[in-house]
Parts: C-alpha cells; sequence; structure tokens
C-alpha cells in the first residue's frame, strides 16, 4: 500500500546544476522545476543545517555573526540526495539536501530578514 502523503521523488526538486561564482561567494542552484536561486555564501554558512547552527532541537537555532566575508571553497557531493559545502571559515558539518537548498531559495527573503533582525537586536554584526 502507498503512503500518499509522503513526496514521491519524482515531484521532489532536484538541481540540474550547482556552480560556484563571484570567488565562492555565490552558489548558483537550478533545479528541475524551472527555477534557479543564487544565494550567498554568508546566507548559507548562518542556516547551515548542522547542529552547531540549528541546535538539536525546536528553538535552538543559533545567531552566527561574523560570516559576511565566508566563501565556499568546495562542494563535495553526498549519496544522491545533499552537498556538503566546505566554508573558508573551517565549517563543513551541515548536508544540504536538495529538499533545503530549494526551501533556503524559496524562502530567501524572510530567513534573511529574520537574521538580520536577530543580529540587530543582540547587537551582533555581520
Amino acid at each position: 500500500m502507498t503512503n500518499h502523503s509522503e513526496t514521491s521523488d519524482q515531484d521532489r526538486p532536484w538541481p540540474t546544476e550547482l556552480r560556484l561564482s563571484d570567488q565562492g561567494r555565490l552558489l548558483v542552484v537550478s533545479f528541475n522545476d524551472g527555477r534557479q536561486f543564487h544565494l550567498r555564501a554568508e546566507y548559507l554558512r548562518v542556516e547551515s543545517p548542522s547542529a552547531e547552527v540549528q541546535g538539536h532541537g525546536t528553538g535552538q537555532k543559533k545567531i552566527v555573526p561574523h560570516k559576511k566575508d565566508v566563501s565556499i571553497i568546495n562542494i563535495e557531493p553526498v549519496g544522491n540526495y545533499a552537498a556538503r559545502l566546505l566554508f573558508s571559515d573551517g565549517h563543513d558539518s551541515g548536508l544540504f539536501t536538495w529538499d533545503y537548498l530549494h526551501e533556503l531559495g524559496r524562502e530567501h527573503e524572510g530567513k534573511w530578514a529574520d537574521y538580520l533582525a536577530k543580529l540587530t537586536e543582540t547587537g551582533l554584526a555581520r
């Protein structure tokens, strides 16, 4: 019996291109649904799916300051579902699944505004 609440692999966004640009400061991600996102390394670093950033449960996300000048120095494929991004500050523990990269692209405006607001609230700098 098929569980219809699960998204089939055919319905999931699948990257057709991952390309670094602007000396590693920009990741261009194109998907099979026709969407293309230009994601800054700083944004990807502060939204890393790693436990170091996200914490170990709901509401534990950490604000990561001082990443304005970070870049991506390498992209490593992980199976057929994700990429590990290696950042110039040594961070490399987050696995960016295709679904998460698509979400970061779709929700960029809101997530980035939230990040900037939290920096301001805490008196921290980019």
